[in-house]
């Protein structure tokens, strides 16, 4: 079969490349530690886990409206309302099957090829992947330890020209953990708002998973609304990554072409997992604390640890759960630094070059992981680097 040209744009998110070499050689017999994914090891809260069985029971497996149920819409508006500080309507809102959808429509609603794109570097992969499918010039925005991977002000104004159509921030941020601070958020809308046809995408995922002081959306600054799009979803915050549950909060034009997209797509969300959706987010939120606050727990054991290891080098992220040392005083590449880890100690962790070129130098461990796993990975890396010292 012959392929379209832009299939080979078309990159791949390298955790789950890894995860499968690690799957091979615990097929072989060798114990891995896996610091390598994203993902919550807590399990679904039982209530949000009930809620979806009723559904079932209940006969909620049909059809629903694109956009998603209104009762998932209400319970989304309500919960970004509160976090804006400002009135959501349910008709701004899209409930998609995992977040990624609100990623690629708004690239196909919004930018043309030759348009160029700001994106955060070293930054989530899928953002390169899908601007380089669309055809879009790339736009990186480096971000450096040196300011705690916050997005540098002055730079970011130098990067916006006539030609940028679209701005994408992600805070608190993968892989680095920094985030957008809210002191901030006035210069980027104002530099945003200079531009007449300049609208920002707004990943917040991790956006209740952060160890001190409190999320601020760029949304919620004059004359944000009306030219953002909010990402946001149920995997992380509730341990919910194979429900696939995301959603959109944007201007309600906007709402109706993104549901445009979902009927030409995926035709909707699975009911009985919006229905779950809507427990998340009106039900408890006990678990959601105790995840978060064994997760500050993690990120201070394995900072430790990795700074106590010759060549490493990391300061405590302000959110999410991976943590982005510094290695290049060991004398590697990242590339091939992340492969000794996974072949000679059994630790799976990323290449920060998985993550842009301006990830070299560092690696990426996710500290969704337990303290006993955690403590085991770092001793691994400790044997391995001391038996065979980079050069």
């Amino acid at each position: 079969m012959k392929y379209a040209e832009r299939m080979g744009r078309l990159g791949t998110e390298t955790a789950f490349e890894v995860l499968a070499k690690a799957k091979k050689l615990e097929a072989e017999g060798k114990k891995i530690v896996h610091l390598e994914i994203g993902q919550p090891d807590f399990p679904t809260p039982p209530h949000i886990v009930e809620a979806a069985a009723k559904a079932l029971r209940d006969g909620h497996t049909g059809y629903t409206a694109a956009p998603g149920i209104p009762e998932i819409r209400e319970a989304v508006a309500e919960h970004i309302a509160a976090r804006l500080g400002q009135p959501v309507h349910p008709d701004e809102v899209v409930v998609t099957p995992g977040a990624k959808p609100i990623m690629f429509y708004m690239f196909l609603a919004f930018v043309e090829p030759g348009d160029e794109v700001i994106y955060p570097n070293p930054g989530f992969p899928i953002y390169e992947s899908m601007l380089d499918f669309i055809g879009a010039k790339r736009v990186p925005l480096p971000l450096t330890a040196k300011n705690g991977f916050r997005v540098d002000l002055d730079v970011l104004e130098r990067l916006v020209t006539d030609k940028t159509r679209l701005l994408i921030l992600n805070t608190p941020g993968n892989p680095t953990g920094g985030i957008v601070p809210p002191e901030d958020l006035p210069r980027i809308a104002q530099i945003v708002t200079k531009r007449k046809d300049l609208v920002v995408l707004s990943d917040e995922i991790y956006s209740r998973i952060l160890f001190g002081g409190r999320h601020a959306s760029l949304a919620a600054q004059p004359g944000m609304r009306e030219r953002t799009v909010i990402l946001d979803g149920f995997s992380k915050t509730y341990a919910m990554t194979g429900w696939r549950l995301g959603y959109g909060v944007m201007p309600k034009e906007c709402a109706t072409r993104f549901s445009q997209l979902m009927v030409n797509s995926n035709s909707c969300t699975a009911n009985f997992v919006q229905r779950a959706g809507v427990a998340a987010l009106r039900g408890p939120q006990d678990a959601v604390g105790a995840m978060v606050a064994e997760f500050h727990r993690r990120r201070d054991l394995i900072c430790d640890g990795l700074n106590a290891i010759p060549g490493f080098s990391v300061k405590r992220p302000d959110g999410a759960f991976y943590v982005f040392p510094d290695t290049s005083k060991t004398g590697l590449k990242s590339t091939d630094l992340a492969h000794r880890l996974l072949y000679d100690a059994g630790v799976a962790c990323l290449s920060g070059t998985c993550f842009g070129g301006h990830g070299e130098g560092y690696l990426r461990f996710s500290f969704a992981n337990s303290v006993e796993n955690i403590e085991d990975g770092l001793a691994r890396i400790r044997k391995a680097l001391a038996a065979t010292p980079a050069r």
